[in-house]
């Protein structure tokens, strides 16, 4: 029963979230063109069963593994920086208990590569490599036609986490 309660939630999203623009086709197709825009994250879709498990149990839960979030949470992509500011809802290999700082995915890298490509329905996809920090990520964000995207990022050290949400011009 949960499971088609998820199925019906997330075609229901889809639905949604396909009708809605959030920027218009030709101020979208230059920012991506010059590989320079802001991602903002709206929702997280973590993972691990046992933050699943601890957010079923809250009162009020809506039984999904469906995180909202609050403006302030994404990345920025320039052409010599890439800045990060994601939350981390998961389990990290290697902690650092003592080190306040390094709750979430929160960085500036200098040293990045990006590849550009095109699915088959004709949307963006960037593969995102920083090349200058202690973990190994890769963030794959696939821009849609109306300005929505889906980013998701995957680290050695940490179990891989989802992010919903959409492009606006970089801000500088």
């Amino acid at each position: 029963m949960k499971s088609l309660l998820l199925i019906f939630s997330l075609a229901l999203m889809t639905v949604s979230c396909g009708s809605q623009t959030y920027l218009d086709p030709a101020t979208l197709s230059s920012v991506v063109e010059k590989k320079e825009f802001d991602f903002n994250a709206t929702k997280a879709f973590p993972t691990n069963y046992d933050v699943i498990n601890v957010m079923n149990s809250m009162p009020g839960s809506t039984g999904t593994r469906i995180l909202n979030l609050d403006p302030g949470n994404g990345f920025n992509l320039k052409k010599d920086l890439f800045s990060v500011a994601l939350p981390y809802f998961g389990r990290a290999f290697n902690a650092s208990p003592g080190d306040a700082n390094n709750g979430g995915i929160r960085f500036e890298s200098k040293e990045f590569n990006v590849k550009q490509s095109t699915t088959k329905k004709g949307n963006a996809l960037f593969t995102i490599t920083p090349r200058d920090q202690k973990e190994n990520y890769v963030f794959n964000l696939e821009v849609f036609k109306n300005g929505s995207a889906f980013l998701s990022v995957n680290s050695n050290n940490r179990q891989p986490i989802s992010f919903d949400g959409n492009i606006s011009v970089k801000s500088n």
